[in-house]
């Protein structure tokens, strides 16, 4: 087929090409969400139409992967019920994040962690959306620890260096969203990026590369400044990274970025093919458990 195939069309994704880099067998998309508006619990600044199951198998149509982790958006705040159903919908390769309150009960985890949800995010970089708070982080993660589930942290680089003892404390893994938000003029000079070095080192942290729009001033096609922060943890740790596409793109409006440059993108940022299946498919089993299941 052609680059200019309409059926490369992809809701919240321009263009329709295919990426130039072939992903490999069982290469997964590590962050993604899912938007049902029947179901939304909070209205959010950061809209998203439909963005369902069906809609995302086209995305994956179209860059190759086949494994994914669903990641539960603000908008729907703590009702897992639409996560969990495109966990089952997406199949043996599909595993779940929650987004839960200390009041969750044991059987509920239970129930999650039967339907493939494998840690718990926090995203606390905007006040005005945030569903959780920042004191519910290390009582969850005590919760959730004996499920082997991990604690996945969407924040700012400041919010970061300052809550690195919390951090360093927390009784499970730590996976570090959109490469850590590192102010994009600072890059790795942040202290946000040692302190996630060192977390790193310490074997149980795990950053998401992607999202460039998140982390760049400059912008496409190549995204310098985030290339620039992307390429030195690939330097530090490739053993600990993953990629995620952030579809359906929440943060950028009606602007959605092409998902086959930003697939691209990674390659650019792995350098070599070893590297490139190291993040799409050895560190993903690795962390979700994709083998297992």
């Amino acid at each position: 087929m052609t680059g200019n195939d309409p059926g490369h069309v992809v809701p919240n994704s321009s263009g329709t090409d295919r990426p130039k880099t072939k992903a490999p067998a069982n290469a997964a998309d590590c962050h993604m969400h899912i938007y049902d508006p029947r179901a939304a619990q909070l209205a959010s600044r950061l809209p998203v139409s439909d963005a369902g199951p069906p809609d995302y198998r086209l995305l994956q149509k179209r860059i190759g992967t086949s494994r994914v982790v669903v990641v539960q958006p603000r908008n729907h705040a703590t009702n897992n019920q639409v996560t969990l159903d495109a966990v089952a919908q997406l199949g043996l390769g599909a595993r779940g994040i929650a987004v839960l309150h200390p009041t969750v009960t044991d059987a509920e985890l239970k129930r999650l962690d039967a339907g493939g949800i494998r840690g718990i995010r926090f995203s606390l970089g905007d006040p005005s959306t945030a569903v959780v708070t920042l004191d519910m982080v290390e009582p969850l993660a005590k919760r959730i620890a004996p499920l082997g589930w991990h604690v996945q942290l969407h924040w700012p680089g400041d919010m970061i260096a300052e809550n690195a003892d919390l951090l360093r404390r927390l009784p499970t893994p730590i996976v570090i969203d959109h490469m850590g938000r590192l102010p994009p003029a600072v890059g790795t000079a942040h202290p946000a990026y040692p302190i996630i070095l060192g977390l790193i080192e310490k074997g149980r942290t795990w950053v998401k590369l992607g999202a460039a729009y998140l982390n760049t001033e400059i912008g496409p096609p190549r995204y310098p400044d985030a290339t620039k922060i992307a390429r030195a943890y690939v330097k530090a740790a490739p053993q600990r990274l993953v990629w995620g596409s952030d579809w359906p793109h929440p943060s950028e409006g009606n602007n959605k970025p092409d998902d086959a440059l930003l697939f691209d993108l990674l390659a650019e940022w792995a350098g070599d093919e070893k590297t490139l299946n190291r993040v799409l498919v050895s560190n993903p089993e690795a962390l979700y458990g994709f083998s297992a299941r």
